[in-house]
C-alpha cells in the first residue's frame, strides 16, 4: 500500500510538472512570449509539483507518526473491562492482539479474537481514507499549480524560498543529528566518571576493564588507564601516515602535473582501487603475510622481542590502505589551482618544479590538509586491521614490533554481546568514545592554525 502511494503521488506530481509547463508556454505563445509571463515555464511547473507533493508527503509522514498510537488507544478502548482489570500490561495485550491479528499466533479466546479483529478494521479503515485523502490532496495541489500560471505569480520566487527553507531545514536535522550523537556519548560518559575518577582514566597507566564481581574474584582489577590505548592508536596512526602521507601526496602531484593524460587515465583508477578493498582483506594480508615477515625480519637482525601482531605490521597496511584518500583528494585539489599562476610563475623565469613548491602547492594547502585529515581520521577510527594486526593487548610501549591496541578496538571489544549499561566495563566504551572525539577535534583545531599561518592567499 505504501509502495502503490508513493509510485502515485510522484506519478501525480510528475503530471503536474508537465501539464503546468505546457500550459506556461502555451499561455505565453498566445499573448508575445515568454516576457507575458513571471517566471520561466520551468519555474511554474516546478511549483506545480512542489503543491502536488510536498503537503502529500508530509501528511503522509504525520500519519505513520502519530497514527500507530491512535490504532492503538482505539484498540484498547474497546477491550471488555475484565480484560482491563486483570492488571496485565496494556503493550503485552496490545502485542498479543497484534499477532493474532497478523496470524502469527492463534488462539481460543472470545475477547482477543475479536480484539484482533477489530483491529483489522481500525488499519484497514485508516489506510484507505489515508490513500483517499493523500490522493485528493495531491490532485488538489496539481489543480492550484495550474491556476497558479498568471503574470502576477511570482512562480521562481515561491520556489526558491521553497528550495532555500529545504535546505535551512537539511541544515538543522545535520546540526540536532552531530549535537544528539555527542550528548548521547557525553550523558553516558558521565555517568562512567562518576564510578571511575576522571584522573584515574586520564592519566592512568593500565588498561585492565575486567571488574570484579564479587570480592574473592581473582584477575579483575578493573583498572581503566587512557594512556596505553592513546599510545597504540598514535602510534599506529603515525606510521600509517609516514607512508600515506608521502607517497600519497606526491603521486597526486605526479599525476596533476607531470603524466600524460593518457597515462593518468589508467593510474589514477587502478590507484583508487585500493579504496575500494575491504579491511578485512587488508587485515588478513597484515596477519597472514605482513606481520610474520616483519617478526622474522626483526629476529634475523637481532631483535628477539619482536611479537608476530605489532603495530608496525598494521600501520604499514593501513597506511597503504589510506593512499588513495590523501592522492584523490589532492590530485582533485591541485588540479583546481587555477592555470593563470602556473602561467604567472612559468613567465617569470622559475622552472616547474619551482612553481610547483612556491605556487600550487601554498594555493592548495587547505585541501591537501582536508585530505589528511580524513586520512588520520580513516587511520584512527580503522578496527579491523588492528584486531588482525596488532592484538588486543594494551600495551604500553614506544616499540612499533611490540603488540598494542587502539582506542577503536576497545570499543568494540566492550561493546561485544548482551552487556548492560550499568557496569563501569560498559559505560567505559562511551568514555573511549568521548575521548576520541576529543582528541580529533585537537587535531582538526591544529590543522586550521597551520593552515591559516602557512597558506596563501590569492584573489
Amino acid at each position: 500500500m505504501n509502495s502503490l502511494l508513493l509510485i502515485l503521488l510522484l506519478g501525480i506530481s510528475s503530471m503536474a510538472y508537465v501539464m503546468t509547463k505546457s500550459r506556461s508556454k502555451q499561455l505565453a505563445t498566445a499573448n508575445g512570449g515568454l516576457r507575458y509571463l513571471h517566471s520561466r515555464p520551468a519555474y511554474y511547473a516546478t511549483l506545480a509539483a512542489i503543491l502536488a507533493a510536498i503537503p502529500a508527503l508530509i501528511v503522509l509522514a504525520a500519519w505513520s507518526v502519530f497514527y500507530p498510537s491512535i490504532v492503538e488507544s482505539m484498540v484498547m478502548a474497546n477491550l471488555p473491562a475484565h480484560v482491563l482489570e486483570q492488571g496485565t500490561d496494556s503493550s503485552l495485550l496490545y502485542s498479543q492482539i497484534k499477532h493474532v491479528a497478523d496470524g502469527i499466533t492463534a488462539t481460543d479466546k472470545g475477547w482477543l479474537i475479536d480484539a484482533s479483529y477489530h483491529y483489522i478494521d481500525v488499519v484497514e479503515s485508516g489506510n484507505n481514507l489515508r490513500f483517499a485523502a493523500l490522493i485528493v490532496l495531491s490532485l488538489t495541489g496539481l489543480a492550484i499549480g495550474l491556476k497558479l500560471v498568471r503574470p502576477k505569480v511570482k512562480a521562481r520566487v515561491h520556489v526558491e524560498r521553497t528550495i532555500h527553507v529545504f535546505l535551512i531545514i537539511c541544515s538543522v536535522i545535520a546540526i540536532l543529528t552531530t549535537l544528539g550523537i555527542v550528548l548521547s556519548v557525553l550523558f553516558e560518559a558521565i555517568r562512567f566518571f562518576n564510578i571511575v575518577p576522571v584522573t584515574d582514566f586520564i592519566f592512568g597507566l593500565e588498561w585492565s576493564p575486567q571488574v570484579a564481581l564479587r570480592a574473592d574474584q581473582q584477575g579483575a582489577s578493573g583498572a581503566f588507564g587512557f594512556i596505553p590505548l592513546l599510545t597504540g592508536t598514535l602510534m599506529i596512526s603515525t606510521i600509517a601516515m609516514l607512508i600515506a602521507a608521502p607517497v600519497g601526496l606526491m603521486s597526486a602531484i605526479y599525476l596533476a602535473e607531470y603524466a600524460t593524460p593518457k597515462f593518468r587515465n589508467i593510474t589514477k583508477p587502478i590507484l583508487e582501487v585500493l579504496a575500494g578493498i575491504p579491511t578485512v582483506v587488508y587485515g588478513f594480508f597484515a596477519a597472514l603475510v605482513v606481520a610474520p615477515m616483519i617478526r622474522d625480519i626483526a629476529h634475523a637482525i637481532g631483535f628477539t622481542s619482536a611479537s608476530s601482531e605489532s603495530a608496525l605490521a598494521a600501520g604499514l597496511i593501513m597506511g597503504i590502505m589510506i593512499i588513495p584518500f590523501v592522492s584523490s583528494l589532492s590530485d582533485d585539489v591541485i588540479t583546481a589551482v587555477p592555470q593563470s599562476l602556473r602561467d604567472g610563475s612559468l613567465s617569470l623565469g622559475a622552472t616547474e618544479s619551482e612553481t610547483i613548491r612556491n605556487v600550487v602547492l601554498p594555493a592548495a594547502l587547505p585541501g591537501i590538509v582536508g585530505g589528511l585529515l580524513l586520512a588520520v581520521s580513516r587511520a584512527i577510527g580503522e578496527t579491523m586491521i588492528v584486531v588482525m594486526a596488532a592484538g588486543l593487548s594494551a600495551n604500553l610501549t614506544a616499540n612499533p614490533l611490540e603488540s598494542v591496541t587502539t582506542i577503536t578496538v576497545q570499543i568494540v571489544t566492550l561493546l561485544v554481546g548482551d552487556q548492560e549499561f550499568d557496569s563501569p566495563k560498559t559505560l567505559a566504551a562511551f568514555a573511549l568514545g568521548l575521548s576520541l572525539f576529543v582528541v580529533t577535534l585537537v587535531l582538526n583545531f591544529v590543522a586550521l592554525r597551520i593552515v591559516k599561518k602557512y597558506r596563501e592567499q590569492y584573489d
